[in-house]
C-alpha cells in the first residue's frame, strides 16, 4: 500500500493525541465541559484511525490474495 493510505491514519492518530492533551488542559484549567467535548473529539479521530487502518489492511489482503 502507498505510504499515504498509512499517513491518512497517523494522521488521525496524532489528531487523537492534540484533542487528548486539549482535554487534559481543559481539565487543568477546570473547564470540565471543555475537557469533555475534546474527550469526544479524541474518540471520534481514534475511532476514524481505526476504521481507516483496517480498510488499508483489508485492501493489502486482498492485493496480496490477487497476486498469488
Amino acid at each position: 500500500m502507498p505510504t499515504t493510505h498509512h499517513s491518512a491514519a497517523a494522521e488521525r492518530h496524532l489528531q487523537a493525541a492534540h484533542a487528548h492533551e486539549a482535554a487534559a488542559a481543559s481539565h487543568h484549567q477546570n473547564d470540565h465541559l471543555g475537557a469533555h467535548e475534546a474527550s469526544k473529539r479524541a474518540m471520534e479521530f481514534t475511532r476514524e484511525a481505526h476504521e481507516h487502518s483496517e480498510r488499508v489492511m483489508k485492501e493489502s489482503v486482498e492485493v496480496g490474495e490477487r497476486k498469488e
